[in-house]
């Protein structure tokens, strides 16, 4: 088998590539989730300006570089471009680093790397959209099932995370439904629920337990965050997609350290 750590050499090697790659990709699931929240088309059409609709030419689509060198702003119109590009692209470079580390070059990397593409997109759809697209969903599902086979010794836990997905789905609808008849308005949307059911597929039951008390807290941060940088924030609805995302993230890459870590603190 294939592996990163044959050498330092390849080591350094595919982390460089990997980071490039990332960051490539970033750029790509950045423009389609701006595509899918404004109900366009991200298969069709070139990169643009979305001020100005200046088409992008090849040195103005490098990720990170193009924003640091036109100083933040369009080529055409002079506009400012946001540094949610080169953020989300910084960032993904360095999930993909982390993927390549923590998996190696095996069809279980590329399993999560696609979940991790999912969960990246939806939550920058969520965060400006407030909706959850059910495609990520089916993506994710199909992912997960194609690549069952070739995981090795994953047939094994697959029952229990397919019966996670049931449970956690089950109980998270449930609770959604009691919260909104005692709040009187929706607490829980759809996609939320959704999303946790197919990261527990993911992450199976016990892991997923404490993605979802890490997503609750992370959750009550950006609310807080929200709300102080919104003066009309209180009370409003804020999108919990991006929480369960990260905190689903973070677990499916070191659920196993994280989890035994913390029982070792309270038993």
């Amino acid at each position: 088998m294939l592996s990163i750590y044959v050498s330092k050499l390849i080591l350094i090697y595919c982390i460089v590539v990997a980071a490039f790659f990332g960051a490539v990709m970033g750029s790509f699931l950045n423009c389609m989730a701006y595509r899918i929240a404004h109900h366009e088309s991200f298969v069709k059409g070139r990169s643009h300006c979305p001020k100005c609709g200046h088409t992008l030419g090849p040195l103005e689509l490098i990720p990170i570089f193009s924003w640091i060198f036109q100083k933040g702003r369009c080529k055409a119109c002079g506009e400012k471009i946001s540094v949610r590009y080169p953020l989300t692209e910084a960032f993904f470079g360095l999930v993909t680093v982390l993927c390549l580390l923590r998996f190696d070059l095996t069809v279980e990397c590329l399993r999560n790397y696609i979940f991790f593409c999912c969960l990246f997109s939806l939550s920058l759809i969520d965060l400006e959209t407030m909706i959850i697209p059910d495609r990520f969903h089916i993506v994710m599902l199909a992912v997960w099932a194609a690549c069952l086979y070739f995981v090795p010794g994953f047939t094994k836990e697959a029952l229990w995370h397919a019966a996670a997905l049931l449970i956690y789905g089950a109980v998270m609808l449930a609770v959604s439904i009691i919260m909104d008849r005692i709040l009187k308005k929706e607490s829980l949307g759809g996609g939320d629920v959704k999303l946790i059911a197919v990261c527990a597929l993911y992450l199976g039951p016990v892991n997923m337990l404490f993605a979802l008390i890490g997503a609750c807290v992370l959750g009550l941060i950006f609310a807080l965050i929200r709300r102080n940088r919104q003066k009309d924030g209180e009370g409003k609805a804020f999108p919990f997609g991006p929480a369960i995302a990260l905190s689903c993230g973070i677990f499916c890459l070191y659920g196993g350290p994280l989890t035994d870590w913390y029982l070792k603190l309270i038993l």
